[in-house]
């Protein structure tokens, strides 16, 4: 099979390519290799390339598919992990000045799943610094390109990772989703993007942002290799005192093109100021589609959108806050030179190591937990976060999804959402609420704006409810292609 064939691909597609002897795991490989070599220097998808690894380990497991160890259907899939999950061997850095050249001695629980099952890992992808942002532009090794149109970006944290796959630079990736940041940048990539359910996938090996948000996930050409993804690493660790052991984790029984008398619910909150018009006209129109295909649309109010972001921020900085005490260039992290005395070596090691937007979020983390601020922001953001799990809960009551924009705009102009604070943490308005609730989610590719630029479309299951999201998805997907 040509280099070219093989790119065109899907994640699932080339795993049965593979097993059936169209190819092989090692040209694979060497195809996305000779890819990233093409294409990497426009877009800066990777902090990190582990070619000779990944030449290696794609040998090693193209010996196993014949011998028939490995069967999955993963097996022998180049892939790339973003660059906050540890893997033995080769640097993680959070994209940050604070990680440079620590490489870790063990490896993160879904990147091990993966790699037992036979995916050949080429490499770590960029992203936002301590997964801090929404358009990867505050990685301190560079800005992530969208491949889509170079001057815009990517969008984030997982920017890195959306790329990479939407470049052709590896078949799938992982990344991690604290307020929308693996939808937000599948949307602005035009790529499949899936949050799972809090604690269904292992957060042993993620480096923390907050913990209580915190979710590994997907990010596939295809609805089918996000499931497919899913349904390796998703699993019950030990090492994890969060992870859910679940017995419902067959995510690719649930790819039927069926949804019929399916209850779909549109927030009439997620239509109003703030949201383009293409943006809005590609989320009906895809809602249209579910309608014809037998799905039961209809407008609903889920009130309390409007205070989901203060929420978020003031719950997600907090935790940062306090995650990221550890990198105090003594026991961890980097540290500055030539300080004078313990006290100037801790302040400069953290003010050099850091950048501005992370600096910031320790700031206002630190200050919602000092003392007379609890209770005013702290206290009131949790009260909050449970009012909105509680509006959650009533629409799930009456539908079996929920279906609106991934986001609010396009992926914009490279620096315009850096002279923006506030304009940056808009743009997660419509993902952070999934978080704060626990809730499952997924984007997928609705259509493009009239630059080019894709539009995703978002929906939303109950906890546990994969299984309704993925055949939702996958029927408008299948419709789309006809």
């Amino acid at each position: 099979m040509e280099k070219t064939q093989i790119l065109q691909l899907s994640a699932v597609e080339l795993g049965r390519a593979i097993r059936e002897g169209r190819t092989t795991a090692v040209e694979a490989t060497e195809a996305v290799l000779e890819q990233i070599e093409k294409t990497e220097e426009q877009y800066n998808c990777y902090i990190t390339v582990a070619r000779e690894r990944a030449l290696e380990q794609a040998a090693q497991v193209q010996g196993k598919i014949e011998s028939g160890e490995l069967t999955g259907p993963l097996a022998g899939v180049p892939a790339a992990v973003k660059d906050n999950m540890c893997t033995e061997g080769i640097p993680t850095t959070c994209a940050s000045r604070m990680l440079e050249g620590f490489v870790p001695g063990y490896t993160c629980e879904a990147v091990r799943r993966l790699e037992q099952a036979g995916v050949i890992l080429v490499g770590k992808t960029n992203m936002d610094e301590f997964a801090m942002g929404s358009t990867t532009e505050t990685s301190a090794f560079g800005v992530t390109r969208n491949p889509h149109n170079p001057r815009h970006v990517p969008g984030g944290s997982s920017g890195g990772s959306a790329a990479a796959v939407a470049a052709g630079e590896c078949f799938f990736a992982l990344g991690s989703d604290t307020g929308g940041s693996i939808r937000q940048p599948a949307s602005h990539c035009g790529v499949v993007g899936m949050k799972p359910t809090y604690g269904t996938v292992s957060r042993y090996g993620l480096v923390a942002y907050g913990s209580s948000l915190d979710q590994i996930g997907p990010l596939g050409k295809t609805v089918e290799d996000c499931a497919a993804v899913l349904e390796l690493i998703a699993a019950h660790d030990e090492k994890d005192s969060t992870s859910l052991c679940r017995q419902d984790v067959d995510f690719t029984a649930a790819l039927k093109r069926d949804v019929e008398g399916m209850r779909i619910g549109i927030p009439r909150d997620y239509f109003g100021e703030g949201l383009e018009e293409e943006v809005a006209a590609a989320v009906r129109f895809a809602a249209e589609e579910l309608r014809i295909c037998g799905a039961v649309v209809e407008e609903f109010d889920l009130s309390l959108v409007e205070y989901a972001i203060p929420a978020y921020y003031t719950i997600a900085a907090a935790e940062a806050s306090s995650n990221l005490e550890r990198f105090d260039g003594v026991k961890y992290g980097y540290r500055a030179k030539d300080a004078e005395g313990l006290h100037q070596m801790y302040r400069r090691s953290r003010s050099e190591g850091f950048g501005p937007e992370v600096k910031r979020r320790i700031m206002l983390g630190s200050f919602v937990l000092s003392s007379g601020y609890y209770d005013a922001y702290y206290l009131k953001a949790l009260k909050v976060k449970a009012l909105i799990k509680k509006a959650f809960d009533s629409a799930f009551a009456r539908y079996d999804c929920v279906l609106g924009p991934a986001a609010p705009t396009t992926a914009p102009r490279l620096g315009e959402s850096l002279t923006d604070s506030l304009r940056m943490y808009l743009g997660d308005i419509y993902t952070i609420s999934v978080n704060l609730a626990g809730l499952p989610g997924i984007s997928l590719p609705c259509g493009t704006d009239s630059r080019g630029l894709p539009i995703g479309l978002q929906l939303i299951g109950d906890c546990f409810a994969e299984k309704k999201l993925l055949q939702a998805a996958y029927t408008f997907e299948q419709s789309r292609e006809g």
